[in-house]
């Protein structure tokens, strides 16, 4: 599970050939939560803190995220996605 970017503790992976909808894993401590991609829902349960940011840096990375899903659907290498400032 390739990490494309981490930012105040919280670590986001997505998945090789995962399955849809498109999606990235998040985590911070103990948590883990999916995202869904085209609209931000959330599956699992994190502090709420946590998730404000997770969806803030969601918010600003959408169009790469997608392009990043499509890629690891073909195997294709994934790079990093600037951390949350």
């Amino acid at each position: 599970m390739p990490q494309i970017s981490r930012f105040y503790g919280i670590i986001i992976f997505m998945n090789f050939k995962d399955h849809c909808p498109p999606h990235f894993h998040a985590w911070y401590n103990e948590y883990r939560i999916t995202v869904n991609i085209a609209d931000g829902e959330i599956n699992g349960s994190m502090p709420a803190r946590a998730i404000k940011l997770i969806l803030e840096w969601w918010e600003i990375n959408k169009d790469q995220l997608t392009e990043y899903w499509y890629r690891a659907q073909t195997g294709k290498p994934l790079g990093t996605i600037a951390p949350l400032k």
